[in-house]
């Protein structure tokens, strides 16, 4: 299992942290150590002195494909789930001023935690019009839709499989919409799809 992520995919996100806009879709990977599940507790890295959350909608692949066409990439999915991909941004800032990979800041462990349910496509809707947002301590920090999206979920997959095989069970995080900011020891954060509460765990 693979997790691949896209990166500047909506474009508030990419006003605020004042980056340049794709011409196609943007990804880098985490290792499977990063994955963070069942709402377990994130350990903050002692490491950053400014983690970042970014709440996305999470697609998981159900059958293996290479160059996979626009016509066939539906085919690939059938269910949405609700991730965060935390970000070292002090590091990341660091390494890419130097033009330098940024693994370090994105890829460490229990960097992509992952809520549950999976929600079956048919159980959501219109995939163009799907809602989703994140609470920490109460306060809504973050809000998309995937209708916002720059890139949508079936150009993603026709773009990462013309490099990368899938294979069933492989994650792709979508990215994130604006608001993103960090997060401290004791933050309580909720993550919903539409009104359905997925993710909900504490940063220690």
């Amino acid at each position: 299992m693979k997790i691949v992520c896209i990166g500047r995919n909506y474009v508030a996100h990419i006003e605020e942290l004042k980056n340049e806009m794709p011409e196609e879709p943007v990804f880098f990977m985490k290792p499977d150590s990063s994955l963070l599940e069942g709402n377990r507790p994130f350990e903050i890295p002692a490491w950053s002195n400014n983690l970042h959350h970014e709440i996305e909608l999470v697609l998981r692949i159900a059958q293996t494909g290479k160059h996979i066409s626009r016509e066939q990439a539906g085919k690939y999915f059938g269910e949405i789930g609700l991730g965060i991909d935390f970000t070292a941004r002090d590091v990341q800032t660091h390494l890419a001023s130097k033009g330098l990979p940024w693994e370090k800041a994105k890829a460490f462990d229990q960097s992509a935690v992952l809520g549950t349910p999976f929600i079956p496509l048919r159980a959501i809707g219109d995939p163009g019009a799907i809602s989703f947002h994140l609470d920490i301590n109460g306060n809504t920090v973050q809000q998309g839709d995937s209708g916002l999206m720059i890139f949508t979920f079936e150009e993603i997959i026709v773009h990462i499989s013309k490099y990368v095989t899938l294979h069933a069970g492989d994650l792709i995080y979508t990215g994130t919409p604006a608001g993103v900011g960090p997060v401290h020891p004791g933050d309580h954060l909720k993550g919903y799809l539409g009104t359905e509460k997925l993710l909900d765990f504490y940063c220690v």
